[in-house]
């Protein structure tokens, strides 16, 4: 897959599910076996037979079986819902409600009934096949006008990073997919804070042990394992270069730096490593704020184009003079300059202009560059807390080798210090870690590529009835 795709949300097409009436109930089971068409729905519709029978059984409070927890499903041609309801069949009672409601939203003209609805492009073609079996066929639409898409966020190896990106907010359909460069700059801060090859090494191995489906009840989070496997290995390159094993125990060599003995040059690097991942967002912001409005909006604005320039500007000419170049600190200084005006042009052509809007365009500028200084410096975190990791292992090993010289019983103290040592400090500090990495992630990057927000892409799934299951006992299918 090219560069280009893996950072865009999937492709999605306005569609419309044309099918004569008779076959209306088949291709809405076709539609809901797939599960990749979202269905535009019938706004208050009123509840159809299988809703009222759903709730009149929810509400007797009788079912205690498997079905009473079972997921909804459709059978292949109409059941009788009385007899659902005798049953107290609540899955297939769910799915109908579910079909009545869907179909609620048919437009019917003559013989012919359609829906309109969202689907994945690259599934059109499939899904017009199962509907043509059906007598039904999926037709393309032209873009609704004012409406986006909605978003699908590519599945994949990315899945296990998606969470990163849904948990703050969807992106809007035409801003770029940031669930693999987020995953990358997430896994690569906890290593950053987390860096030591043992503590890395258990956390891949736990890993491990949750791909393989142990321990059972947390089964649910195996999806994640290529993230939790990352930042494993982040956590392991990281302590390599602190030359850390369960602390600094002299066992590896220093690659880089120790963190307690060069704190600053980790101060350092870990601000210039956040002004990276900054620049960065600076410019997949731009990217987002041209494709949602275009060139006009998207030049001006903080986020966007005219951000950028600031502060690649401001990074060139602090560059500048820390190295003493004079000329690229003068070429930076003029580009921040240049940059700023332009955000300051793009707020000031929002207000109502005036005296007032002058004022607000000056706070709103003071605004912009005080959050550029205070989110810059906020990566100096990285180097704080993985100090804090380097002294609590340290503080675990020194205790460690303190016991061991004092006989036996030392030596069974020192084992017993060492791995209650370290499953709190490895505890903790993953949390930490995990938590002032998110922290990062939503507040300083985040804020820089969402500017509005997208809906989420739901596509319409039911899955078959168990052909055994006795409760499925059908009537003829009725017309519509």
């Amino acid at each position: 897959m090219p560069w280009s795709e893996a950072v865009t949300p999937v492709r999605m097409r306005r569609v419309a599910v044309v099918v004569p009436q008779a076959a209306l109930r088949d291709a809405l089971v076709r539609i809901a076996e797939e599960g990749c068409v979202e269905l535009d729905r019938a706004e208050e519709a009123a509840p159809g037979a299988a809703a009222a029978r759903l709730q009149r059984v929810r509400g007797r409070g009788a079912t205690t079986g498997p079905e009473s927890a079972a997921t909804a499903v459709l059978s292949s041609t109409a059941p009788d819902l009385d007899l659902l309801e005798r049953r107290e069949n609540v899955a297939l009672l769910a799915g109908e409600a579910q079909l009545e409601e869907r179909a609620e939203g048919a437009v019917r003209q003559g013989e012919v009934a359609a829906l309109a609805g969202w689907c994945p492009a690259a599934e059109v073609s499939r899904v017009a096949g199962r509907l043509a079996a059906a007598g039904g066929a999926l037709l393309p639409l032209p873009y609704p006008h004012g409406t986006d898409p909605p978003t699908l966020l590519r599945p994949g190896r990315a899945t296990s990073f998606t969470p990163l990106v849904t948990t703050y907010g969807t992106p809007a359909y035409a801003d770029v997919d940031p669930s693999w460069p987020a995953g990358l700059a997430y896994v690569a801060m906890f290593g950053i804070m987390f860096g030591d090859v043992g503590h890395g090494a258990l956390l891949v191995l736990g890993t491990i042990a949750l791909r393989l489906g142990w321990p059972r009840r947390l089964a649910g989070l195996g999806r994640l394992w290529p993230f939790l496997a990352g930042a494993g290995v982040a956590s392991m390159a990281a302590g390599a270069a602190y030359g850390e094993f369960f602390g600094p125990t002299g066992l590896l060599p220093v690659l880089w730096l120790s963190p307690l003995e060069s704190p600053a040059r980790l101060l350092a690097a870990a601000v210039v490593f956040g002004a990276g991942l900054l620049a960065l967002a600076h410019a997949a912001g731009a990217v987002n704020r041209v494709r949602e409005g275009g060139w006009g909006s998207g030049l001006y604005a903080a986020s966007g184009c005219a951000g950028l320039l600031f502060y690649l500007g401001l990074a060139l000419a602090a560059a500048g003079l820390v190295l003493h170049r004079q000329a690229a600190a003068v070429a930076g200084a003029a580009l921040a300059v240049t940059g700023l005006a332009l955000v300051g042009f793009g707020l000031f052509r929002a207000t109502a202009g005036g005296g007032a809007g002058l004022a607000e365009t000056v706070v709103r500028l003071f605004d912009v560059v005080v959050r550029t200084g205070t989110n810059t410096l906020s990566f100096a975190r990285l180097a704080a807390f993985g100090l804090t990791h380097a002294a609590l292992a340290d503080l675990v090993w020194r205790g460690t080798t303190g016991l061991a010289g004092r006989g036996a019983a030392g030596v069974a103290g020192a084992a017993l210090l060492f791995v209650v040592g370290t499953a709190v400090s490895f505890g903790l500090e993953a949390l930490v870690a995990g938590v002032q990495a998110l922290r990062l992630e939503f507040y300083e990057l985040f804020s820089r590529l969402f500017e509005t927000e997208g809906r989420p892409f739901r596509p319409w799934h039911v899955p078959p009835a168990e052909p055994a299951d006795p409760a499925t006992k059908v009537i003829p299918c009725s017309p519509g």
